[in-house]
């Protein structure tokens, strides 16, 4: 699973079902379809219904491999390819200007890396459901930022790169803050999602906290934003639950088996853990929790 604490993941590609997979629901697809077909024509007293039911099913067959290799392949090739160059691109710039003359920030070159990051943000917009997109400008304003900040103190005054730069630097700014927000939104929209769908209530944490990750990781930049401390309010609550109902769970689990000692231990984290979250919380939840611990303790002494 990817990890968010300290460092942003690698660059992932579109997604695409595998052949077996793909190929394996169009059949299932065909063949639901075939005797849909065949059980209308049947009903309406159809001598042959099996042939046309056959004949719709192999179009259905057919037009999903046509879609596949043909259309979404074609799709996502270009896809590839227009990522490719815009990728090509940023890193020609950026390598021009480290070969060239890395402890400076011409004019030319300072106004050729907005317009890659303008460009790369357009691209990003156009693909807005894409994490990715927008990940990739936030790293190159960071990095244009940066050299910005070596560049400074070495301007001579009264020369016009100041201006040039510090407006580069409040493009680059803007740039940043929209695009690294619309990233965390995104990235731990489809985090959050990807728990719900986990089985494991470990894996369910796992995607939870990389979720959580994500925001802190946006909060670094920007501490105060609210969207981003409001989601994180609400991945931590959702977390804490999910680590809540791990330790029930387990305790419940201890209990039948006759470990009462291992339960009651369990039970007592699970309350240490919501009081510590909330001292004064209440409700349904603590009032089991607390009678499980009774009725644990009871049948301690019992023994």
């Amino acid at each position: 699973m990817q990890r968010y604490r300290g460092e942003i993941i690698r660059h992932r590609r579109p997604f695409w079902l595998p052949a077996s997979n793909y190929y394996i629901l169009a059949a299932s697809v065909a063949l639901g379809f075939f005797f849909l077909v065949w059980g209308v024509l049947n009903d309406g007293q159809d001598t042959t219904p099996w042939i046309p039911a056959g004949v719709g099913a192999a179009i259905v067959l057919g037009s999903a491999v046509i879609l596949r290799e043909i259309i979404l392949r074609d799709a996502r090739n270009r896809f590839l390819v227009s990522q490719r160059k815009i990728d090509e691109s940023v890193r020609g710039i950026a390598r021009r200007v480290e070969e060239r003359d890395p402890a400076k920030l011409t004019l030319e070159r300072n106004a050729a890396i907005l317009r890659e990051i303008s460009r790369k943000s357009e691209a990003a917009k156009v693909l807005g459901k894409f994490a990715e997109g927008h990940r990739e400008v936030f790293e190159l304003c960071e990095e244009y930022l940066g050299a910005v900040r070596r560049e400074l103190p070495n301007v001579g005054a009264g020369s016009p790169r100041i201006a040039a730069l510090l407006r580069g630097t409040g493009v680059a700014e803007r740039y940043h803050y929209y695009h690294m927000l619309h990233w965390a939104e995104i990235e731990s929209r489809s985090l959050t999602k990807e728990a719900g769908k986990r089985d494991k209530i470990s894996d369910k944490l796992e995607s939870t906290q990389s979720a959580l990750g994500v925001l802190e990781f946006a909060l670094r930049s920007y501490p105060a934003e609210s969207t981003l401390l409001d989601s994180q309010k609400v991945l931590l609550e959702l977390l804490s639950s999910m680590k809540v109902t791990d330790l029930m769970e387990r305790a419940e689990r201890s209990a039948f088996k006759g470990n009462h000692r291992r339960a009651l231990s369990l039970y007592q984290d699970a309350l240490f853990f919501l009081q510590r979250e909330n001292p004064d919380v209440e409700g349904e939840v603590v009032d089991h929790i607390n009678e499980e611990i009774l009725r644990i303790r009871t049948r301690m002494i019992d023994s």
